[in-house]
């Protein structure tokens, strides 16, 4: 699904792959995390009617994000994800990318060593920019 080689699944492994982002106009949200937040379309399906399935997958990532519809088992109340983390290797850069393409980051903040930059969605889903300097 991502533009990287998919990872091995081993023994004993528990892979987490996809993170479900609950939102109320999937057009919209589509809309923010292609042409904002940079994200590529993986998948964007009708298996049914009433029900759509939007696969969305950050720069470089194995996780992808689900925005979907008239699936009852992943109801969520919209905009109650939080704090989910995209790491990156440049916080200044990726920030100022996110904010020239409309994006409103915050100022990175310093939380002894660990850097964050927090954004949200349309729906009031939030999202961190976080860059460890050791992690290469």
């Amino acid at each position: 699904m991502t533009d990287n080689p998919t990872p091995e699944v081993r023994p004993g492994a528990f892979l987490l792959e996809l993170v479900l982002v609950p939102v109320s106009d999937l057009d919209r949200a589509k809309a923010f995390y292609t042409e904002k937040a940079g994200f590529k379309v993986d998948v964007d399906v009708s298996p049914a009617e009433g029900v759509r399935i939007v696969q969305l997958t950050p720069p470089g990532s194995y996780c992808s994000i689900t925005l979907s519809t008239g699936l009852q088992q992943m109801d969520m109340p919209v905009g109650s994800l939080r704090g989910l983390h995209l790491v990156v290797a440049d916080i200044e850069a990726a920030r100022e990318e996110l904010i020239g393409r409309g994006v409103d980051v915050a100022p990175v903040e310093d939380a002894g060593g660990v850097f964050y930059a927090w954004f949200a969605d349309p729906d009031g889903n939030t999202w961190t920019l976080q860059h460890m300097p050791w992690r290469k």
